[in-house]
């Protein structure tokens, strides 16, 4: 899927600090009966949205595909930063954009994001462009 993430509100300068510093997100998706699945995941933020790699066949894609509507919640609760959106599944590891490859392996000591976390399994790079942000308890 080839999606350009809308501009979207913004989070100020701060958020964007954390958002470059912080190594771990919660992602929020919802199960086919409704339930909340809730998981730790690596990210990068760029053009106004969050990237998340992961394997094609977790529940977090599955659900994700069925539902796109999902939450992200940086894990210091005392300056709380969550936002929402609609995820993007893109599929073709090849047309994985360059710029998001080369965050992930900034962000994390040269980490691969186009390869699977299981040999012989798809990769999946989840685009979240941010529709609404809750920074401190305030909407936006």
């Amino acid at each position: 899927m080839e999606r350009v993430s809308p501009p979207g509100p913004d989070p100020g300068p701060a958020v964007r600090e954390r958002l470059a510093r912080e190594h771990n997100i919660w992602l929020c998706t919802a199960r086919p009966d409704g339930s909340p699945h809730v998981t730790p995941v690596w990210f990068v933020f760029l053009r106004e949205a969050f990237w998340i790699g992961t394997d094609g066949d977790t529940v977090k894609a599955r659900n994700a595909a069925k539902r796109p509507r999902v939450s992200l919640a940086l894990e210091d609760g005392s300056a709380p930063v969550v936002a929402e959106g609609d995820a993007a599944a893109h599929r073709d590891r090849d047309r994985f954009p360059a710029e998001v490859t080369e965050a992930f392996a900034a962000k994390y000591a040269g980490w691969d994001v186009t390869a699977p976390y299981r040999p012989g399994r798809d990769r999946v790079l989840l685009e979240v462009p941010v529709s609404r942000w809750l920074l401190a308890g305030a909407a936006q």
